[in-house]
């Protein structure tokens, strides 16, 4: 029987060592995990052991992430998204934060009734924060991956959300009043944290010599059909996307920035 608070001065250690960003969250995240218990226990109740199974389900929970270094949402098997809790593992990236700007932004623009397509879905996060936050929304989620859309189907069923699915690389055909999509990004060639070259999809990553092939793909299909679209870029790319969207045709084009300041999405209208 240990301590809470040994339990975790033991694994802030190892996950230190190994370089992980956030060594002190990720350990109570994970020993909450271990006991099946809220986060906030461990600080509140003074009570609360790490003993039994917990102990050595704790113990490789630490392993894995800070010798093998698996992302923390892998390990559990979900990740939070605006308002929803997804099941996610290593058929799909694991949804940021970054992406709720996306949604934020689609959610106080689209016209009611918008007929919108997530082109890219992955674990289906964008498409099910939309069908949650506006129902009155026609919603559609593509893929090219079939393994992709699995993970995205079983969490709009689980979740009870209504979206439809196409198994599509690129965007879909279909008449389409707005299109999100957090395509792939990375150049060819960069390097990434360990976390993610490791473990995650390399299809869901890299896209091209400078990170834009999907991107380009989408907005040459998109142009002349589509009344408004929201790009998920990376942070050095927002120039160019405006460019690409600029010479799509859209007449209000503008890149709208992360809580960290960081350009993030590019926006045509």
């Amino acid at each position: 029987m240990t301590a809470v608070r040994e339990a975790l001065d033991s694994a802030l250690v190892a996950l230190g060592a190994s370089g992980v960003d956030s060594p002190r969250l990720d350990a109570e995240i994970l020993l909450a995990d271990a006991l099946g218990v809220e986060r906030a226990r461990l600080y509140l109740d003074r009570d609360l052991r790490v003993e039994g199974p917990a102990v050595r389900r704790f113990q490789d929970l630490v392993r894995r992430r800070s010798v093998e270094r698996v992302p923390v949402a892998y390990l559990l098997g979900r990740r939070g998204f605006r308002h929803l809790e997804l099941e996610v593992d290593p058929r799909v990236l694991v949804p940021r934060p970054e992406t709720e700007l996306l949604v934020e932004l689609a959610v106080a623009e689209l016209p009611r009734g918008a007929r919108v397509v997530d082109v890219g879905t992955g674990s289906g996060a964008i498409a099910l924060a939309l069908a949650d936050e506006r129902p009155d929304l026609e919603i559609a989620a593509s893929d090219a991956f079939a393994d992709a859309l699995d993970v995205a189907r079983a969490n709009a069923a689980r979740l009870a959300l209504d979206v439809t699915f196409l198994h599509a690389d690129g965007l879909p055909a279909g008449d389409w009043d707005a299109v999100v999509a957090n395509l792939p990004y990375v150049a060819d060639g960069e390097r990434l944290a360990p976390e993610i070259s490791r473990h995650e999809p390399r299809e869901a990553l890299f896209s091209g010599p400078d990170g834009l092939d999907a991107i380009r793909a989408v907005v040459a299909r998109a142009a002349g059909r589509v009344a408004w679209i929201g790009l998920e870029h990376g942070a050095d790319q927002g120039a160019s996307v405006r460019a690409l969207l600029r010479g799509g045709g859209w007449a209000d084009v503008r890149t709208e920035r992360d809580l960290a300041g960081h350009e993030r999405v590019g926006v045509g209208c």
